[in-house]
């Protein structure tokens, strides 16, 4: 493929573009943390140290992450922050932390000359206990360091604490031998007990703050009900009105709100405002794709969604959601089509020929085709992430390596499980740095594994982790004993010693793990119909390469992933493949022509009959006669060397396309004299041959369940997920909250000290 802006920075190793993924999600972490820090959540250094990127030079690319000094602007590494911390700013390194004020941890000492002469003038005969001793000396010792007197002490430490929520600025009378009966826990109760008698004497009180306009609450509320609604779920409705979440409106001088804010014409309003944008959207494309996600169960998550979502997806590659529909349980093919059938004719009206595809999770089959006999112009696909997937469970249903490693993986399971003598043993090899966190995860018994073959995924993840102290139990002298009078635990000894089972079990991970990281990319990169052929050669490209290092037999994989291709296989694939100038080739004369020399026989036939039937009866024949100037003349060396021109995405690091439009928009300036053929190729070339492009969360899509048969319920829920979607697919933010947490969540290696230094603030204060 060529590529006129060839780039010497292209031939970076995977090995670099992964520690700049490394590099860059440290960054992004150490970020994270500060963020949360300087709103309270966290360690009290963080104010000071800011995380910074550096790049290098000649790549360009991050290669390793520091730490800034915001008051020397001194850099250090940021493998250890809280070392950083102790040894830049308590020790006294940094020039200028001394004029900054210290949290109340960085306090001095708690003594002073008068506490101790106190403690040595006193007495047994006085009855006075060492435990009033250290009470005394504790508010005596603030009084002697600072100078003043334990109320006013008690604020200063208040402020240092942020307890307080006043500034104090004049002194009171010296107390001697102030005893506070609590402890240091008093402090906050006498600085509170201050303010009380202040605002007695005052007959005005306390000034408040200025007051807001009704500009300003009504803007701050219509963010706040931004906020709310394009949460979908995350926030539910009761939070409103949680008395932490009015004492916050209160504190920053805005009104109280309540549920009904929310589910009233606020929310009307802004579901009004966000459909009339999406309609203008869809009005102004000539034609348009809808995508349907939400039909059948995912593969590789527990449960069934609730909602079927429908998305259009426009020419100039934007996405604008159309609707949810509720479904309540397994939904047959002749009601899936009809769904279908009545989204086409509420978006397009009477001119239906806007329509010119669908791509759908499920129902590739007799739904999808219906209605393609029926529109004669419309080209409708299954889901290519679901295609992948559904190899997990072809895998599993097929394939004699994971019937074995699944038997041999449910005996060891089940037998630690269930065996509480055996379970015990593990407690011995704590040291070895693997603890069983907890039962080895095993399919329920009544799990069809042929349709969900994500607990077996997770059963596999954990006989992995736990293989080195499983191995050591079985060798233990312990479970020798038990092995003698059953024959389960002595067959499970003999497995978990057997180093061929170690290699299925690797073998048959590694290919699980194959496919859900293709599956990823899939649904991170939104691969387009044209490059579906590509997709699979990719894929079984990399399964050969698995064959070869597990010592596996081809064939019989071969042959699964053949049957799964013809399952998800259109003949609109190899047409899109062949018609895009992005896959054009350069031959020896330097044409660039499309490549059908990498179609099958019937791949070429199936481009014929698809023209065919996409364009009127009466111009089918000049439509193949263009597609046949097109093989043998091709494009403009000049314009198809635009259309490939790559650039470096600042997010993944990967070589993209510059311009995913350029495609489609030759067809319709360059390459006008292909009339007939070149209305089927600007319709193929937008295509996307995945559904999956907003997710509802979970939390929300239970409450959609639980309204039932309620329609005023159910109107609510629709239109709080139109606002969700909405702005996700404004924001191109397509991964659900959960995901996002889990990812934060779920940090590698030298950042799980950073999150627990935050956890642990946060629970201290």
């Amino acid at each position: 493929m060529a590529n006129v802006n060839a780039n010497p920075l292209d031939a970076l190793t995977s090995g670099e573009d992964v520690a700049a993924k490394a590099v860059n999600k440290r960054y992004e972490g150490l970020v994270a943390v500060r963020t949360k820090a300087i709103k309270g959540k966290g360690a009290w250094y963080w104010a000071h140290l800011e995380p910074i990127l550096i790049q290098n030079p000649e790549t360009n690319l991050p290669k390793a992450v520091k730490l800034k000094c915001t008051l020397c602007d001194a850099a250090f590494s940021a493998s250890n922050p809280s070392r950083t911390a102790t040894e830049h700013l308590k020790r006294g390194t940094c020039p200028n932390f001394g004029s900054v004020l210290r949290p109340i941890s960085q306090l001095p000492p708690l003594a002073s000359p008068s506490s101790q002469n106190h403690r040595k003038r006193s007495s047994p005969q006085t009855g006075t206990s060492s435990s009033s001793h250290h009470q005394v000396g504790l508010v005596d010792n603030y009084r002697g360091e600072m100078g003043y007197s334990p109320v006013q002490t008690a604020q200063e430490i208040v402020a240092h604490m942020g307890l307080n929520h006043h500034n104090h600025h004049h002194h009171h009378h010296h107390q001697q031998h102030l005893v506070l009966s609590g402890g240091k826990e008093d402090l906050g109760a006498l600085a509170m007990f201050e303010d009380s008698v202040k605002k007695l004497k005052s007959l005005k009180g306390s000034s408040p703050g200025p007051a807001l306009s009704k500009d300003q609450v009504d803007s701050a509320f219509n963010l706040l009900a931004d906020w709310f609604y394009e949460s979908c779920g995350t926030v539910t409705l009761s939070s409103i009105e949680h008395p932490k979440f009015k004492a916050f409106l209160n504190q920053v001088g805005l009104p109280a709100v309540s549920r009904k804010d929310f589910v009233g014409e606020k929310l009307d309003s802004k579901f009004e405002e966000a459909r009339m944008e999406s309609e203008t959207r869809i009005r102004d494309a000539a034609f348009f794709q809808v995508a349907s996600d939400g039909w059948g169960r995912d593969i590789c998550k527990y449960g069934e969604e609730t909602v079927i979502k429908f998305i259009v997806n426009l020419p100039n590659g934007t996405n604008v959601f159309h609707k949810a529909v509720y479904k309540g349980g397994l939904v047959p093919s002749e009601y899936a089509e009809e769904v279908l059938s009545e989204t086409i004719k509420g978006l397009c009206g009477n001119v239906v020929q806007r329509c010119v595809g669908i791509v759908a999770d499920k129902y590739k089959g007799k739904a999808l085709r219906n209605l393609e006999v029926r529109n004669h112009w419309m080209v409708n696909l299954s889901c290519q992430l679901h295609g992948v997937i559904s190899l997990l469970k072809d895998f599993s249903r097929e394939l004699p390596l994971f019937k074995t490693v699944t038997d041999n993986c449910f005996k060891i399971a089940n037998l630690f499980n269930s065996k509480s003598q055996i379970r015990n043993h593990f407690r011995k090899f704590r040291s070895c740095g693997v603890e069983l966190a907890g039962l080895i995860r095993v399919p329920s018994a009544d799990c069809n594994l042929s349709k969900n073959f994500g607990p077996v995924i997770a059963m596999l993840e954990d006989i992995l982790s736990y293989a080195r102290i499983l191995q050591l139990v079985v060798v233990d002298d312990s479970y020798k004993v038990s092995c003698i009078e059953d024959p389960v635990a002595r067959e499970v000894a003999e497995m978990i010693q057997d180093v061929g089972f170690w290699n299925d079990v690797e073998a048959a991970h590694s290919l699980v793990k194959l496919i859900k990281e293709m599956a990823d990319d899939i649904e991170a990169e939104r691969p387009l119909v044209g490059q579906c052929l590509l997709l699979w050669e990719e894929l079984r490209a990399k399964v050969k390469d698995w064959c070869a290092k597990f010592s596996i037999t081809e064939g019989p994989i071969e042959k699964i992933i053949d049957a799964r291709f013809k399952r998800n296989y259109h003949p609109a694939w190899a047409a899109a493949f062949v018609l895009d100038p992005l896959y054009l080739v350069r031959d020896a004369s330097g044409k660039y022509l499309p490549p059908f020399k990498r179609l099958t026989h019937d791949q070429e036939k199936d481009i014929d009959k698809l023209i065919t039937r996409l364009v009127p009866r009466e111009e089918a024949p000049i439509a193949l006669m263009e597609l046949m100037k097109w093989r043998l003349e091709g494009l403009d060396p000049l314009y198809a060397q635009a259309v490939q021109v790559k650039q470096r995405d600042p997010v993944t690091g990967r070589m993209k396309i510059a311009n995913p439009q350029s495609s489609r928009l030759v067809w319709e300036t360059c390459l006008k004299e292909f009339k007939s053929l070149g209305k089927v190729a600007v319709r193929l070339l937008f295509l996307q041959a995945t559904s999956c492009r907003f997710k509802c969360n979970w939390s929300f899509m239970r409450w959609v369940s639980l309204q039932g048969n309620s329609r005023v319920g159910m109107d609510r829920a629709q239109r709080m997920i139109f606002i969700a979607a909405h702005a996700k697919l404004e924001k191109r933010d397509f991964s659900s909250d959960e995901e996002k947490d889990a990812d934060m969540l779920t940090t590698a290696n030298g950042e799980d000290d950073m999150f627990n230094e935050v956890f642990v603030d946060a629970h201290s204060v």
